[in-house]
């Protein structure tokens, strides 16, 4: 599982790719809100353009990576291969 917290970025803004074994998240905060004054500059939130990078494990079933975006948090389901779980072994014992 991967989570990325993206607070108020639109799902429409943040593009998700799989290539050559490595995850790319890209995203676009726009910009939020400025504030100038005689006295005084204020902007609330960064913004601008992001991108993270991440190579995935072999064991990662890429036909089966699902993404799901709920109040502000990504989260990246990657699945194990079915190969790749570990199986377990049963021990006969003899008399």
């Amino acid at each position: 599982m991967l989570k990325a917290e993206l607070p108020g970025i639109d799902s429409k803004d943040v593009d998700i790719r799989l290539e050559n074994n490595v995850l790319t998240l890209r995203g676009e905060r726009k910009f939020d809100e400025e504030v100038k004054r005689d006295n005084y500059h204020r902007v609330e939130r960064a913004y601008g353009t992001f991108t993270r990078s991440f190579t995935l494990p072999t064991v990662v079933d890429q036909e089966k990576i699902k993404a799901e975006y709920k109040d502000g948090v990504l989260r990246v389901t990657l699945p194990k291969r079915e190969e790749a779980k570990p199986k377990q072994i049963s021990i006969a014992v003899t008399k």
